[in-house]
């Protein structure tokens, strides 16, 4: 059947001599592949469309699609929400590739989930236009409301007494965890804070320096690694800290 549908770039990969496979997120029928054919090579106008599959991109589509199809075909494709910085800002980029490679590693198949797709959806075009210290913060935001979605929601329960972030329970404790894998006082402080934050502006209230924030994206990572199968580690984190403010 042929179905207009939104999807959000995850990754494209290179196919033949002028073609993609791009993975995307769709709003219709959520995690899908797509072969796109001849667009690596110039048009009259002089660029690419291959520009357009950029992770993170969000893209009206026109599709082929079938149930039992693995690599699905496009009809149409454009932009559905243009991008003031993201594409281009080093910072905001950097955070849109992590919460691309974060999402893609835990959608596991092609199901539906219009509320996860409008979260994404909602977060990059706040990203697009947040501020220095919102950026700064966006990507615990993300992968601590990400995980709702996917049944593994940290409770906010942090207390003077609960100053223990477990992160192999995922869970606030009052005393210290028997293994490694935790966050404590300032930076389980931090998690809780940014758990109370529906809308990305507030992030700016949040306060942290570079290396609180590195070692909280580095303990989440651990979590996301508790929780998802195969979820190895992630290649977009060096980049990530390298640039955290």
């Amino acid at each position: 059947m042929i179905a207009k549908t939104k999807g959000i770039v995850l990754r494209s990969v290179k196919y033949g001599e002028t073609s993609l496979v791009v993975t995307m997120f769709t709003e219709l029928f959520g995690l899908q592949s797509y072969l796109v054919n001849g667009v690596r090579t110039a048009t009259k106008k002089g660029t690419p469309k291959a520009s357009l599959f950029q992770p993170a991109a969000i893209l009206e589509l026109v599709a082929y699609h079938s149930d039992f199809n693995n690599l699905q075909r496009l009809r149409e494709y454009k932009w559905d929400f243009l991008y003031q910085h993201i594409l281009s800002d080093v910072h905001k980029n950097a955070v849109a590739l992590f919460m691309m490679e974060l999402l893609g590693k835990c959608l596991k198949q092609p199901e539906p989930n219009p509320d996860l797709f409008y979260f994404v959806e909602d977060a990059l075009k706040h990203l697009d236009e947040a501020n220095a210290a919102v950026t700064g913060n966006f990507p615990l935001f993300f992968a601590l409301h990400l995980a709702v979605f996917f049944g593994f929601r940290i409770n906010d329960e942090f207390s003077e007494e609960k100053h223990y972030l477990d992160l192999q329970e995922g869970r606030f404790a009052e005393d210290q965890p028997l293994h490694q894998y935790y966050l404590i006082d300032r930076e389980a402080a931090a998690v809780s804070d940014i758990l109370k934050i529906l809308q990305p502006h507030e992030l700016e209230q949040v306060y942290l320096n570079q290396d609180t924030r590195r070692r909280i994206v580095h303990g989440l990572e651990q979590y996301y690694a508790f929780n998802v199968p195969e979820f190895g580690t992630l290649r977009t984190l060096p980049v990530l800290r390298e640039i955290m403010n």
